[in-house]
C-alpha cells in the first residue's frame, strides 16, 4: 500500500477517536490487520475499503487518492478536469444526476445511488439503510447475505432465449442499444426461480429489477430524474420481506407450539386411561 494512504488511514482513525482495537472490532477483523494497513505492509480488500469509507464519512476516491500519480495523456487530463468540475457542481448542489462511462450516480438529501462497473450501491440516509452488490457479494446494512443472487439454474435456457431475441432485434431493427437491456432479465429470472424454490423473497434480485426500471425510464422517457427514486424502494423491499418473513415464522412457531401442546395433552390422557 502507498505510504500516503497508510498515513491517511492513521489520521482518519485518530480523528474519529478510534483505537486500532476498536476499529478492528467494528470491521470484524484482527488488530494486527489494521496495524499492517497503517504501516503500509498490507492493503484493505474491497469490502473493508467500502466499510472504512462509510465509517469515516468519506468517498473511496478521497480515501485512496495520492499526490504522486502517473502523468496522464491530454485526453485523460481533460476527463479529469470534467470530473473535477462535476464534483464541484455536486458539492454546490446536493441533488444531482450524473450519467457517464463509469456508471450512473444519483444523490439527494435522502440518499445516494451508484450503478457502475463495480456493482450497485444504494444508501438511504433518511432510514439509515444500505445495499451494496458487487463481485464480493451482497451486503445489506453492512451484513453479507449468503445468497447466490446470480447463480445459474438448469430450469429454462433464459440466457439462450435472451441472446437470440437480442440478435433478432438488433439485426431486424438495428436496436442494439437499448436492446441490451434484455440481458438484465437473466438474473431477474434466475433469482425469481430461486426465490420460489426456497420460498424466500430475499433471493430475488430486486436491485436488478430496480435498475432495469430506472434505465427504461431513462432511455425511453428521458426521465433520469425523478426515475432514480426507484432505487429508494430497494431497502423498503428488504424491510417488507423481513417483516412478513418474521410474521410467518412467528405464526409457524405458534402453530408448532399448539401442536406440541395438543400432543402432550393427548399423551397424558392416554396414560390416565
Amino acid at each position: 500500500m502507498n505510504i500516503e494512504i497508510a498515513n491517511r488511514l492513521v489520521n482518519l482513525r485518530k480523528s474519529n477517536n478510534l483505537s486500532q482495537e476498536a476499529l478492528a472490532q467494528k470491521l470484524g477483523i484482527s488488530r494486527q490487520a489494521v496495524s499492517k494497513w497503517e504501516r503500509a505492509e498490507a492493503s484493505p480488500d474491497t469490502d473493508n475499503l467500502i466499510l472504512l469509507a462509510r465509517l469515516y464519512g468519506v468517498s473511496l476516491d478521497e480515501l485512496l487518492k495520492t499526490d504522486d500519480e502517473i502523468p496522464r495523456p491530454y485526453e485523460e487530463e481533460q476527463n479529469m478536469e470534467e470530473e473535477q468540475e462535476s464534483r464541484a457542481a455536486k458539492e454546490e448542489n446536493p441533488e444531482y444526476v450524473h450519467v457517464g462511462f463509469q456508471g450512473v450516480h444519483v444523490k439527494d438529501q435522502n440518499g445516494e445511488v451508484h450503478v457502475g462497473w463495480d456493482g450497485i450501491h444504494v444508501d438511504d440516509k433518511k432510514k439509515g439503510d444500505s445495499v451494496h452488490i458487487d463481485k464480493q457479494g451482497v451486503y445489506v446494512n453492512g451484513e453479507k447475505q449468503d445468497k447466490k443472487w446470480f447463480s445459474h439454474h438448469a430450469h429454462f435456457p433464459m440466457l439462450l432465449v435472451i441472446t437470440i431475441a437480442y440478435i433478432v432485434i438488433g439485426c431486424a431493427y438495428g436496436a442494439w442499444h437499448p436492446g441490451w437491456l434484455l440481458f438484465l432479465l437473466v438474473p431477474i429470472w434466475y433469482s425469481l426461480v430461486e426465490a420460489i424454490e426456497r420460498r424466500n423473497a430475499h433471493c430475488f434480485a430486486y436491485p436488478v429489477l430496480a435498475t432495469l426500471v430506472y434505465l427504461c425510464f431513462g432511455f425511453f422517457c428521458s426521465a433520469w430524474h425523478p426515475a432514480w427514486v426507484v432505487y429508494l424502494t430497494v431497502p423498503l423491499y428488504y424491510a417488507l420481506v423481513s417483516y412478513f418473513q418474521d410474521l410467518a415464522d412467528g405464526k409457524k412457531k405458534r402453530d408448532d407450539d399448539s401442536l406440541d401442546g395438543a400432543s402432550e395433552r393427548t399423551g397424558e390422557a392416554d396414560e390416565e386411561q
